[in-house]
């Protein structure tokens, strides 16, 4: 484990000012670095709530880092660096399967989904084609970020590997989907972008009244259901809450 400042091979582990460290697992997009990155954040979470980690306020992972918020008054930055080098030993080549998985109609196209048809052209294929490539891969949430509650989501085939738009979308409406770099995301309010916006869901990602405001976690699996506009309006009048998303809890 290099340390910052020196060379070597990832991980590396870099002091973050007085109140943090961040433990940086790779420095592209990787699927096996993000488990990784999510199974050290859950491992560093369960000592801290046992005590084991005296300082360590949280570990909060994203798409390839962990980074552990400390309180500078007790942290021992030489043993937590320590334990932290030996938590990445054990937990080498480890990753973490998801425990829950969502189920989410998503209207593809016209109004809700304006750049559909673009995203076909970069694909070299018919917008249905897209969708059906779509809707056919097992997402997963790899970190929440940017805003309360935002799942991003993949890793996609490289196919998807398109690149964010040149201008800037005003405003894509909340529960609204966007692609882009091989990912998805799920907007939680209504907000400005570079992604491709692509579809229309009814799911409310952030819910601020609620006991748990976010309705993602890190690690959560995701499909997303093609339905008609139609159809998704009738399931948002129906359920405002989640527009006809499935949450089922695996064993």
């Amino acid at each position: 484990m290099a340390l910052a400042g020196e060379t070597g091979d990832l991980p590396r582990v870099v002091p973050m000012g007085l109140g943090g460290i961040l433990v940086q697992l790779s420095d592209r997009l990787d699927d096996a670095a993000n488990r990784r990155a999510l199974a050290l954040a859950a491992r560093i979470e369960a000592e801290v709530g046992t005590g084991a980690l005296a300082g360590v306020e949280e570990a909060a992972p994203s798409l390839g880092s962990v980074f552990l918020r400390l309180d500078p008054l007790r942290a021992d930055r030489v043993a937590i660096t320590g334990r932290i080098a030996e938590l990445l030993k054990d937990a080498a080549g480890q990753g973490t399967a998801p425990s829950r998985r969502w189920t989410i109609p998503v209207a593809f196209g016209g109004a809700g989904g304006p750049d559909l048809d673009a995203v076909a052209a970069e694909l070299g294929c018919s917008a249905q084609a897209a969708v059906e490539d779509l809707t056919a891969q097992d997402l997963r949430v790899m970190a929440i970020g940017f805003a309360p509650g935002l799942p991003y989501m993949g890793i996609l085939p490289d196919r998807w590997d398109i690149p964010r738009k040149a201008g800037l979308t005003p405003n894509v409406p909340a529960a609204g989907i966007v692609v882009a770099v091989r990912q998805v995301i799920l907007f939680p309010a209504d907000t400005p972008t570079g992604w491709w916006h692509v579809g229309q869901s009814g799911l409310r990602a952030f819910r601020p009244g609620a006991a748990d405001p976010f309705a993602f976690r890190a690690g959560d699996s995701v499909r997303l259901r093609a339905v008609g506009p139609d159809e998704l309006q009738a399931l948002r009048e129906a359920d405002p809450e989640g527009g006809g998303a499935r949450l089922e809890v695996l064993p």
